[in-house]
């Protein structure tokens, strides 16, 4: 992640242990590089021994392929609501699992909690990508910027931001910033996208603006849109080809 072409995160969105498998098995030999469990849709995210044999059965469905562990809040276009101490220990127990390669923390969940939740991911060798979803607006540049260089010094390994257009100026914003901290301040690779049919745009010239992962579907999509992983990864492939 954050070298060559953008790569591909599929997610496995699903209420119920039988969707969420079939999700998951529609994704090896896909377009896909790396799978995002959506946990927060899972009915049975906040029983312990379910979600952790969950995670074993995606492992063994999902082979080699990096899976992503995430529980996105209500507050940042969630499933769920969850207190930040049922948050913390949900993403421990997940890296603690030795089923998943990242776990996603919430910048906006405070300092502590997310330097709480590096911490725990990187003891048990897994990676973390900090993130920030707003579905209702575009903060300025100055701001996406501010709150990427607020993601590395917390210690994350990966910088996301998604953010939703009003109009194509927005869109701009949003690249405009990403080319900005990768030029200037970053240390580590970037996610971003501007959500929705006006920031589609964003979704597929990562390369060269500076995002190192795109997110597609195979089947259900969890974000406003997201396209097929397999239409993303031809696009993708014809802008590396003529760079």
């Amino acid at each position: 992640i954050g070298a060559g072409i953008p790569k591909i995160c599929v997610p496995i969105v699903g209420t119920d242990r039988t969707a969420i498998l079939d999700a998951a098995k529609r994704i090896p030999g896909s377009a896909a590089d790396l799978a995002e469990w959506r946990a927060d849709w899972y009915e049975d995210i906040f029983d312990e021994q379910k979600t952790g044999e969950m995670l074993k059965e995606l492992r063994m469905i999902l082979g080699d392929m990096p899976i992503l562990f995430t529980f996105r809040t209500a507050g940042e276009g969630g499933e769920k609501e969850i207190d930040p101490a049922s948050y913390i220990e949900l993403n421990r127990q997940a890296a603690a699992s030795g089923c998943v390669d990242l776990v996603d923390v919430e910048l906006f969940t405070g300092d502590d909690a997310v330097r709480t939740v590096i911490d725990a991911a990187h003891s048990h060798g897994v990676k973390v990508i900090a993130s920030n979803h707003d579905f209702h607006a575009t903060p300025s540049k100055e701001e996406i910027i501010v709150r990427f260089i607020k993601m590395q010094e917390l210690g994350a390994d990966i910088l996301k931001i998604a953010v939703m257009p009003k109009n194509s100026r927005d869109v701009l914003t949003l690249l405009s910033a990403t080319e900005e901290m990768t030029r200037l301040y970053a240390e580590r690779p970037l996610i971003t996208m501007s959500m929705g049919g006006v920031g589609l745009m964003s979704r597929l010239c990562g390369e060269t603006f500076g995002s190192a992962v795109t997110f597609g579907a195979v089947g259900k999509t969890s974000a406003p849109g997201q396209i097929g992983a397999e239409e993303l990864a031809q696009v993708l492939e014809l802008l590396h080809k003529n760079r």
